[in-house]
């Protein structure tokens, strides 16, 4: 299966036009959160990647809310929110978490969890998924521009429990473009330039 990932287009509208150009070359795009910046500025960036006929998987990022996205998707019959749900896409189990784990900074805009929210989240995460996260999972693809650790423990112990086939994250700036591995699962962290990849 060819997979298109990307995370963070934050509302720009020219990653956001390339992705849509690109889509009909793969599969499946699965897009990890953080469309909109401070939850607003959504409605005109899924129009643009509503164009896309390929199915799409997505999840809201601390930016946007699973309701908001859920409603900025109505009509866009090739898109599947996720949040602490899943999707089968030709045999291939998709599970979904979105918003900001833990915690961020950011007050009250930000659409965050606790680390046991989270968990909850992601209790029914199948075995070999690909499991969608905003949050990258703590100490793989999470560097900031300082090098400090800033994913979720909940997301590392959902990859140690069920060995998904592959993690698509986002939210960390920092290491948009990495590839790390967690045991035998490969992490990436897209990034809005988006990354190829071929799912065995």
């Amino acid at each position: 299966m060819r997979l298109l990932l990307f995370s963070d287009l934050h509302t720009d509208l020219a990653a956001a036009a390339s992705i849509v150009e690109r889509a009909a070359d793969f599969d499946a795009l699965v897009g990890a959160g953080d469309f909109a910046v401070k939850r607003r500025g959504l409605t005109g960036i899924m129009v643009v990647l509503a164009a896309i006929e390929t199915p799409t998987v997505l999840v809201p990022g601390n930016g946007e809310s699973a309701r908001e996205l859920s409603e900025a998707c109505h009509g866009w019959t090739a898109a599947h929110v996720l949040h602490g749900d899943g999707v089968d896409l030709g045999g291939v189990p998709f599970f979904g978490l979105g918003g900001g784990v833990p915690v961020t900074p950011f007050g009250p805009w930000s659409y965050d969890f606790t680390e046991d929210e989270a968990r909850d989240l992601l209790a029914p995460c199948p075995e070999g998924a690909v499991l969608v996260s905003h949050p990258p999972p703590l100490g793989h693809a999470d560097a900031g521009a300082t090098g400090r650790h800033m994913g979720s423990t909940a997301v590392l112990e959902t990859i140690e429990r069920t060995r998904p086939r592959l993690v698509v994250c986002g939210h960390i700036h920092g290491s948009w473009g990495v590839v790390a591995r967690a045991g035998d699962t490969p992490i990436v962290n897209a990034g809005p330039a988006g990354v190829n990849w071929r799912l065995e």
